[in-house]
């Protein structure tokens, strides 16, 4: 298997930058997920490490080779698509094979490859149908299947659980992890499924407007995010985030906004000491907020009421919609608490798990 790195990779389509300046490297054995929103050129980088789109500037290398001027055949990847890209006249077996024979591998040597990988797949029992008898899924392990025989050095993944259910994602998420454990090959994953990322990837490359904001581990992402795009990308639900000022009261400080003010936690203190008069914006997570019926102990300095606009059920646990008057937010609570809509309730923000952005740059101030 291999390492891939990019060294400040361009791409333009006609004088529109859709990768900027990108450099990144997956490691061998890696397993390496591009996430970001439409259109943040995400796919549009794996299509370069592919070899199906040109650079415009930079430099790719493949096991330490640039791949610059190689084409896609000879740069050994595989790559597996959204819409599967079967051939829709071949079989199960054949669409898994024809890559093989295109390399003029002997029969005998084909036909084991495609039955490990139908057996790794559990698609050997479809190995005669066409794609039009099988579901979405079994099409899905069958474009995985024919990657997989090429036993390449490199595998690329372009949103390919996209078009699955909800249920069936899950699953192949699942698959796919244990797949990587059992090959121990070099993967690089495109999805704007935040979940997907954080589920699946040993270290993630969140992007948008074609620029790397932030390259780390899931839980770096989740707890120390570089800025407030990564912040309020990262998470289901997202990041609350509310618009105030840095106040100070008897030699402490506190985060004042138009309808509640609360206490800096002491950790945050030295970071935020000279930011007195300073607007800026405070983020907290839906769980890290909590009704007061179960911290009742908790100090009024970081007590605030809200009314409740939306609650919404979600099994074990209830998003509440809620709103100070000014800033809108969620919380995340027991599903068995009786709350109703226009209710008023005392919560408890856990201080500790706050983060600051500074308002005009966006970036993380602490």
């Amino acid at each position: 298997m291999a390492r891939v790195v990019l060294k400040n990779v361009w791409k333009r389509f006609q004088g529109t930058e859709a990768v900027k300046n990108v450099s990144l490297t997956c490691e061998n054995k890696e397993f390496l997920v591009l996430v970001g929103p439409s259109g943040c050129g995400k796919s549009t980088t794996l299509r370069l490490i592919a070899g199906l789109e040109e650079l415009s500037e930079g430099e790719i290398s493949i096991d330490g080779k640039i791949v610059n001027d190689v084409s896609p055949k000879d740069r050994d990847i595989a790559m597996v698509f959204q819409n599967y890209a079967l051939y829709p006249h071949m079989t199960v077996y054949e669409n898994m094979a024809f890559g093989l024979k295109l390399k003029k591998l002997p029969k005998d040597e084909i036909k084991k490859r495609v039955l490990e990988a139908a057996d790794v797949l559990s698609i050997r029992e479809l190995l005669e149908r066409r794609p039009k008898a099988l579901a979405g899924g079994q099409r899905q392990r069958v474009a995985v299947g024919r990657a997989i025989v090429r036993k390449p050095k490199v595998f690329l993944f372009d949103e390919p659980l996209s078009n699955l259910d909800a249920k069936l994602r899950v699953q192949m998420r699942a698959e796919i992890g244990k797949l990587h454990t059992r090959l121990q090959a070099t993967m690089i994953y495109v999805t704007h499924d935040q979940i997907e990322a954080m589920t699946m990837g040993d270290r993630i490359v969140v992007m948008r407007d074609g620029n790397i904001h932030q390259i780390a581990d899931p839980l770096t992402l989740y707890d120390q995010p570089s800025n407030k795009f990564v912040a309020g990308f990262i998470g289901s639900p997202a990041m609350n985030f509310m618009d105030g000022t840095i106040i100070k009261k008897k030699d402490a400080l506190y985060f004042s906004e138009e309808n509640f003010v609360i206490k800096v936690h002491d950790d945050h203190t030295a970071a935020l000491g000279d930011l007195v008069g300073k607007n800026l914006l405070m983020g907290i997570r839906p769980e890290n907020i909590y009704d007061k019926v179960y911290a009742p102990n908790a100090s009024p300095d970081s007590t605030i009421t809200a009314t409740v606009e939306v609650v919404e059920p979600m099994g074990s646990e209830a998003y509440l919609y809620l709103t100070t008057g000014k800033s809108p937010f969620i919380a995340r609570v027991d599903s068995y608490e009786q709350l109703e809509v226009n209710q008023d309730i005392d919560l408890v923000l856990d201080m500790s798990k706050a983060h600051y952005f500074d308002k005009a740059t966006e970036q993380t101030i602490v």
